[in-house]
């Protein structure tokens, strides 16, 4: 029995999730989580095999949840459920620990498949990715390593991608359960590090790097 941990911050996601993964027969659901600190908390409790993460939760974002969970508990299996294909998040999270990168516009089928090749000691990526791509991406990531992009922490990625969408500082501390001030230090010091000196210049940052889809 293959027992499973769903940490996605909409309730609506991890009641399709649950309804899908619970029709095989081998995988046990046996918790959720609605934000990143409770899913540490009940990995340590629970000790799944594997845990569905996204990578935008409230309070401890996917990636850190990722790093925190590799040090505590190094056989959990993590697979990154996100709608974000940009090599740039699909590398840090891999970095980070993760065993399989799903997208969420994947049909079903894929992640019930990147869940057993995690448990059969494999990587997964959605067919959209793949290793050629991302060992690519690693490659020049190395040797750009200077590049002010490659100097954002993973909250100042985080709260830019929020920011290219349209939302404003209250939306984004809602979103991140964090404080305003909290989101406008994250704003100061990212623009700082991009160069960048107003929101239009931020959008097309965005879609130059693919963060951001262009219309």
């Amino acid at each position: 029995m293959v027992n499973i941990l769903l940490a996605d911050d909409h309730e609506v996601v991890r009641k399709g999730l649950k309804a899908l993964l619970s029709a095989e027969p081998d995988f046990n659901i046996i918790g959720e989580a609605g934000d990143g600190i409770d899913t540490v908390e009940l990995v340590s409790k629970l000790q799944p095999d594997i845990v569905i993460l996204d990578l935008m939760m409230p309070g401890i974002n996917g990636l850190e949840v990722t790093r925190r969970l590799c040090k505590k508990n190094p056989g959990v299996g993590i697979i990154i459920l996100s709608m974000h294909s940009n090599e740039a998040y699909v590398l840090e999270a891999l970095s980070s620990g993760a065993k399989a990168y799903v997208l969420k516009e994947s049909p079903p089928e894929e992640l019930i498949l990147g869940i057993r090749e995690v448990i059969a000691g494999r990587r997964y990526l959605s067919s959209p990715l793949s290793e050629t791509s991302i060992d690519s991406y690693s490659r020049k990531a190395e040797i750009s390593d200077a590049e002010p992009f490659s100097c954002l922490t993973a909250r100042e990625r985080e709260i830019l991608l929020l920011l290219a969408q349209g939302k404003n500082n209250a939306e984004i501390a809602d979103k991140l359960s964090i404080s305003t001030r909290t989101v406008e230090t994250h704003r100061t010091n990212l623009m700082h590090k991009l160069g960048l000196h107003n929101h239009a210049q931020l959008m097309q940052f965005a879609i130059r790097k693919g963060i951001l889809a262009s219309n």
